[in-house]
């Protein structure tokens, strides 16, 4: 599973270079924005995980939500993604999909929060280093603040958890919390 991550994660890199070099151009008209960040476990004592955690997320804006007028409208207008949190050190990698709910605080500042599931290889049941999730399916949840540079560019401060909310024996979840650049296209 680590390496369809980071296959994943190296056709990201090119997709964001060749996006942010034809600005006016839409290479992936289907594609609206995409992040690449590094996180940090920010679980404590045996259930943190060592290394660093290289992340790519692809948002999709099927329901427009550029076109919302209000917060309301924002609010009913979620966009899908799709990502991948891949582990340096051989701890818990995943891949996860969803909705995210993104509200503009001003022009530039924003907040978001995500909604969806994740499939992971972290260890299910004991015994073992780290978290112990007891489903390889979990919930996937996140919260991010931004600051967009300008019309492409963001920077993005975000945590995310993956549990499985209690439907299977062990549930100490995954928790992570770091630092992205996005790129709209």
């Amino acid at each position: 599973m680590r390496g369809l991550l980071w296959a994943g994660m190296a056709v990201g890199l090119p997709l964001l270079a060749t996006g942010a070099m034809a600005q006016d151009a839409e290479p992936w008209p289907f594609v609206d924005e995409i992040r690449l960040g590094v996180s940090g476990s920010i679980q404590v004592d045996d259930l943190y995980e060592a290394g660093t955690f290289p992340w790519m997320t692809v948002y999709f804006d099927p329901f427009d939500r550029d076109g919302a007028v209000d917060l309301g409208e924002q609010l009913l207008r979620p966009r899908l993604n799709v990502g991948a949190i891949v582990s340096t050190a051989g701890e818990s990698s995943q891949i996860n999909a969803g909705a995210t709910w993104t509200v503009d605080l001003t022009e530039a500042i924003f907040v978001e929060v995500g909604l969806g599931a994740s499939l992971t290889n972290a260890t299910l049941t004991g015994p073992g280093d780290g978290p112990l999730v007891g489903c390889s399916l979990l919930f996937h949840e996140s919260i991010a603040a931004g600051v967009r540079l300008d019309e492409h560019w963001s920077i993005v401060a975000n945590a995310e958890h993956s549990s499985n909310a209690g439907l299977c024996e062990e549930n100490d979840g995954l928790s992570y919390a770091g630092i992205g650049l996005g790129y709209r296209f």
